[in-house]
């Protein structure tokens, strides 16, 4: 009997509970709106890289090294002169240098490279200028450093996601409706390349050659943040 009772108790409870569980289901979703926003500052380039060259040839493949290397190690103590600029070794290359219509080879050329970067624009131009009188200047750029790009970019971030709010008080206002975030997303990209400042594939070298010119400049740092707001009474 208490069986009975207990499994008609369970029925009439399903029966109140499914017009309730259907009224929830047939609810109309609230009316959305679309946002999107962009927000952009800039970063100062605090950031220098440059390559210089050394490049010669010999038939002696032994005493062209020699040569190079020597010219190698004297760029490399002259840059100790100047402990905010890095000084390290960025590869060397040697290569047959072959006779016009034949097969025979002819000399050896060999390329040594070293790479050169600093914070600060000063010390890595007056380096350049000395290492150009047996050096060439391959490349040389300005970006953001890491530090000085992620904290343009979380003031980017906090810029546009105020722009959002703005942007959706006042589509909602307009409406004279209330709202809530339903999703957004915020997208900041990457870090933009190098800027670059001075780039020539073989540069002249100078018996006396003046510091090299370095401007700065500022480099773009573009968040956007996309979403979409809920509308209601």
């Amino acid at each position: 009997m208490q069986k009975r009772t207990l499994l008609s108790l369970v029925s009439v409870l399903g029966l109140l509970a499914s017009p309730l569980h259907a009224a929830e289901a047939s609810a109309p979703a609230l009316p959305t709106a679309e946002i999107s926003v962009e927000s952009s500052r800039s970063a100062p380039n605090d950031q220098f890289r440059a390559q210089v060259y050394h490049e010669a040839s010999d038939s002696n493949p032994a005493e062209l090294a020699r040569k190079v290397n020597a010219v190698i190690a004297q760029a490399v103590q002259a840059g100790r002169a100047y402990p905010a600029v890095k000084v390290r070794t960025a590869g060397s290359n040697t290569y047959p240098v072959y006779g016009k219509n034949s097969r025979n080879i002819e000399g050896w050329r060999m390329r040594s490279t070293l790479a050169l970067e600093s914070r600060e624009a000063a010390p890595l131009s007056e380096l350049i200028g000395k290492l150009q009188q047996t050096m060439a200047v391959a490349g040389l750029n300005a970006a953001p450093s890491p530090e000085t790009w992620k904290k343009t970019e979380d003031e980017a971030i906090a810029d546009a996601l105020a722009a959002f709010e703005a942007r959706a008080r006042l589509v909602a206002g307009s409406l004279h409706k209330k709202w809530k975030i339903k999703r957004v997303a915020v997208n900041s990209g990457n870090a933009q390349p190098p800027r670059p400042m001075v780039a020539y594939a073989r540069a002249a070298m100078a018996a006396d050659a003046a510091p090299a010119p370095i401007e700065a400049g500022d480099s773009p740092v573009t968040v956007n943040v996309t979403g979409e707001i809920e509308l209601f009474e």
